[in-house]
């Protein structure tokens, strides 16, 4: 599934990207035709009003000079002497209906600019496309007054290197546009498996504490079921004991369901944190005196060290830490062995309260460190503990996380383990 869903972003988001780029190369390379074109008409007209400046000033008009003019083939020039044709214009290569349409094409706007000038020389600059070939020419039609007759100058360029250029230009567009697109492939392949990455991981956590929920659940019901059958068919007697174990299993996983109701609270963030200033010492031999008769029961030994000196108020939720506090006195004694010990500390540094249980039990591994933390896990891969179902500790952090807290794990010195609660 997370497949196809890679597959898809990618495109999505390349494609969203590449269309930008797209879009903006092609704004650009038009922009910058544009402006190519229009320079290079606009130093077209210049050098025209330079070449018919100084035909005009030329009392002899020679061959050589003509060829200087034309720029080794910039230019193509084509003369009438009072209608009479240079002999320069035969020893030119283009075809005769080049010259007479792009003649006509200028025309009819030098009637218009003679009607209209008083100077004796008028010239217009227009470009020119010669259908028999398709070929593109800025022309110039020039008409030139020489005593008792005119002289009639047209003058064309090639448009040829222009459009190379522009054919270069939007070939460097293309490349970059192809390599572009290629990089926002590559980085949008990789940003959304990075992306999806987190729904993976949240999705194999899912289906770990369905499958762990399914079998803690299902150890208890068959319990129950098989008590429930064989109370039916058992003596009098024996109803009470297999009505009894029922009833220890049901118990059993109601508390399995409350500890999954408030992970789902917390999944959902709508756990309800009523902080209040609370005394955290008095919190601490509250817990102590719980668990005290227990210890005494499993020939642990639960001392307790608080600060000498007072210490202010702390701001939390007094039964969801007292709750922490039992989650991790009872994973002590209960992997603490007869004659081991238990301690709880308390402490106050840099505004910051710590709460700690340590114990002398055997400790945690320290590729296991991470781990206890998450749902259902347990050290033990057979679970053979009925006691607990590997939620306390995913609780507890939990809570000290809704309390902008910290729950970590040590180890203690001489061995076992020590959890330590940092509150703000």
């Amino acid at each position: 599934m997370f497949q196809k869903v890679h597959l898809k972003l990618t495109l999505l988001c390349a494609g969203i990207t590449i269309f930008i780029l797209l879009v903006m190369s092609c704004g650009w390379l038009y922009v910058s035709e544009k402006s190519l074109r229009d320079n290079s008409f606009i130093s077209f007209q210049n050098d025209m009003n330079t070449l018919i400046s100084n035909l005009e000033q030329q009392t002899v008009i020679s061959g050589e000079w003509l060829k200087n003019m034309e720029d080794n083939g910039k230019y193509l020039i084509w003369i009438l002497d009072n209608g009479v044709p240079f002999l320069h214009n035969r020893q030119n290569q283009s075809p005769q209906s080049l010259y007479e349409s792009a003649w006509a094409s200028c025309e009819s706007k030098l009637s218009a600019i003679r009607g209209a000038a008083s100077s004796s020389t008028v010239h217009t600059e227009l470009p020119f496309r010669f259908e028999e070939t398709g070929t593109d020419y800025y022309a110039c039609g020039a008409v030139l007054s020489r005593g008792q007759g005119e002289l009639q100058t047209l003058i064309l360029a090639p448009l040829a290197p222009l459009e190379s250029q522009i054919e270069r230009q939007r070939l460097l567009f293309f490349s970059l546009d192809l390599a572009g697109a290629a990089a926002l492939l590559l980085f949008s392949w990789f940003f959304t498996r990075r992306l999806l990455l987190p729904l993976e991981e949240s999705q194999r956590q899912q289906a770990r504490f369905v499958a762990s929920a399914s079998h803690e659940l299902r150890t208890p019901l068959s319990v129950m079921l098989s008590c429930i059958s064989a109370s039916r068919k058992g003596e009098p007697e024996e109803r009470l004991h297999f009505l009894e174990a029922a009833e220890a299993e049901g118990k059993r996983m109601s508390r399995l369901v409350e500890d999954m109701l408030l992970l789902s609270k917390a999944d959902a963030q709508s756990w309800s944190i009523r902080p209040e200033p609370a005394e955290a010492d008095t919190l601490l031999l509250d817990t102590y005196e719980a668990f005290l008769p227990l210890a005494r029961e499993r020939g642990v030994q639960l001392s307790i060290e608080l600060p000498e000196a007072s210490i202010p108020p702390c701001s939390c939720d007094q039964e969801r830490i007292r709750q922490v506090l039992a989650i991790l006195l009872d994973n002590a004694l209960c992997y603490t062995s007869p004659g081991g010990r238990v301690c709880l500390g308390l402490s106050f540094e840099q505004n910051s309260f710590s709460f700690s249980v340590a114990d002398n039990g055997p400790g945690i591994p320290a590729e296991e460190k991470k781990l206890i933390f998450e749902r259902f896990y347990r050290s033990d891969p057979s679970r053979s503990d009925r006691e607990h179902f590997g939620l306390g500790l995913c609780i507890a952090s939990e809570i000290i996380k809704a309390h902008r807290g910290r729950l970590t794990v040590s180890d203690t010195p001489g061995g076992g383990s020590t959890f330590t609660v940092q509150l703000p």
